[in-house]
This record gives C-alpha cells, structure tokens and sequence, in this order.
C-alpha cells in the first residue's frame, strides 16, 4: 500500500490527548512506540510548554521519531528553549542566548517545572531539539511550523544541508540583525506587523502584544483585516488600514499552485478549516481546552477539510502530574 501521512498540529504538553489523537488514528503502541502499517505521523513542532504532560508528549513524538514512525520539524517553542538554557558567548553582556526575563520564564516555566526532577532528560531532551530540522520537504507537500519562505529557505540549506540550527545559527539567531534570526523568526513565527504607538492587544494566552500575526497566501491584500491571522481580533478602526507597500512586500506569498503545506502555530478556533486550499493549519489552542488536530494526507493535490480528524483537550489534561 501507498504511503499515507498523518500531519498533527501544536500539541503544547497535552501528552494524554496526543495518545488519544493517534489512537484515533489507528496507531498501536508496540514496544513503546506508536506505530501504524501504512502511515507515518508528521509533528510540526511545539511539543513543549503550556500544557500538564510535557514529558510525555515529548517521549511519543521523540520515540516515534527515533523508531523512523514519524518526522518533525521544529517550533519556535523548542527554538526559545535552545535560546534559554544556551550561553551567551564569551565577552557578551548576557549570560544566556535569550534573556530570562519575567517574559521569557513564564513562556517555560511548565516545562521546567516537569522536568525539575528529571535533569539528564532535560538535557538530553534538549540535544534532541537542536537535531529537529526548520522545515521538511517531501514530493507532494511542504511542512514547517509558520511560514514557508522559499529565499530563507534556500539560505538555510546553504548554512545547514540538514536544516539543523548549529551551534553558530544558534548563537547568531539571538540577534535580530543577523540572516539566522530572519530565517529562524520567519520559519518559526511567521510575519508580523507592528500596531501603531500606544496600542497593544491582550492576547488570550495571557500576554500583551504590540504586533499582529498575519498570513502570507493573499494574493492582493489590501488592508490589515485581509492578513490578520489569530485569534485576537484587531481593533476596530485597525482592520481597514490600508497596508504599506513595506508590510505587504514583507509578508511574502504562497501562492495556490504550489505543493500542499502544513504550518501550525497560529492559534486557530472554532470546526478546523482550510485558510487556502492547498494550505492547512493545524494549531486548535490544544492548550487552552481546544482541539488537537491532524490531517490525513495522501498525496492529493487540493486538499479536503474532511480529512481533519481532532479530539477535544478535555479539562482533565490540565491537572498536574
């Protein structure tokens, strides 16, 4: 039989509800491992932080990887965990790649909190991450956590074959001038506008933004309201802005005849959707009592929301093990 994938979105520590997903899905556990006999899982990072099993999401998606039942590409989560728990180097200012401010330490606070009696799985689970690569690219379709950019991605792979972070991208991908941080922000974040002085939006997970995440697949956008993409609405009077020829040449654009592509990390609600169809997105705020979603890809050329498969986070994921 012909391969099939099975692509999952953001699963943010939810670890219960991803043995359920695959379950669902029709992966057995054998020998520890998660397994299926024609298809293969797709994670497309942020296994970490939020949720109350992070360990456990962690050793289903690392052990089915190890055992070559799944791929995964990196999210801009276990990217601030790299950054975190990284030194600075010699002669900085800092002592750590990324600062621990209040900002920093409460983004991972969970997932240090649940490994605090586990140090050499810490460790070890963070030499893992610096093998999981920004993007992955197969025959039909395309996986990277936020945004594909074919000239940032061209670069990666002339720095990094494996599109690995190296201890030097690392290192150069703490400072926002550098070509590592554009390629490591744009992959893993994705585009951003910046809200005008003085206004900031209260975002639903608790923190207060001065920019917005926006799309990169209209083809003509012409105001903020046609980009926007996230579950905190714009202010009113924001969403018929006009976009500046600058904010509208920095979001890119993937266009529809492209290979399918799979992204997660923008914080979708509601009956899962296709954004386009040949893109899918697959953050539900698992986290946040929504849905982990997969989709189940087989090579077709448009793609069908009736290939989502979800199941609901319940309540009892947000009890502390």
């Amino acid at each position: 039989m012909s391969q099939g994938y099975d692509l999952i979105g953001d699963v943010h520590g939810c670890g219960a509800t991803l043995s359920t997903l695959l379950e669902k899905l029709g992966y057995e556990q054998r020998a520890g491992v998660y397994r299926h006999p024609t298809r293969k899982a797709v994670f497309l990072g942020d296994l970490i932080d939020r949720g109350p099993r992070i360990r456990l999401a962690v050793q289903i998606a690392r052990r089915m990887v190890d055992e070559g039942e799944a791929y995964i590409v990196m999210g801009n989560h276990e990217h601030h965990a790299l950054a975190y728990t990284h030194p600075a180097p010699k002669g900085s200012e800092r002592r750590w790649l990324r600062e621990h401010s209040p900002r920093h330490n409460r983004i991972i606070a969970d997932t240090l909190y649940q490994y605090r009696d586990h140090t050499n799985e810490w460790e070890d689970t963070l030499a893992w991450f610096k093998t999981l690569p920004l993007f992955l690219e197969f025959d039909d379709f395309r996986v990277v956590h936020a945004c594909w950019d074919a000239a940032l991605i061209e670069a990666l792979k002339k720095r990094s074959p494996n599109a690995c972070l190296t201890d030097e991208l690392l290192e150069e991908s703490a400072d926002s001038s550098t070509e590592a941080f554009a390629i490591v922000d744009r992959l893993t974040r994705g585009p951003s506008i910046a809200l005008p002085e003085g206004v900031a939006i209260h975002s639903g997970d608790g923190f207060t933004r001065k920019s917005f995440r926006a799309h990169f697949w209209a083809a003509n956008p012409k105001r903020w309201g046609d980009v926007v993409f996230q579950p905190d609405n714009l202010p009113d009077h924001l969403e018929t802005r006009p976009l500046s020829e600058a904010e509208r040449e920095g979001l890119g654009y993937y266009d529809a005849e492209q290979r399918a592509l799979f992204i997660g990390h923008y914080w979708c609600e509601g009956i899962p959707a296709l954004p386009a169809r040949n893109i899918a997105c697959l953050d539900y705020s698992a986290v946040k009592y929504g849905r982990l979603v997969a989709y189940r890809f087989d090579g077709e050329r448009e793609l069908s929301a009736d290939r989502f498969v979800w199941v609901d986070v319940h309540r009892e994921e947000s009890s502390r093990i």
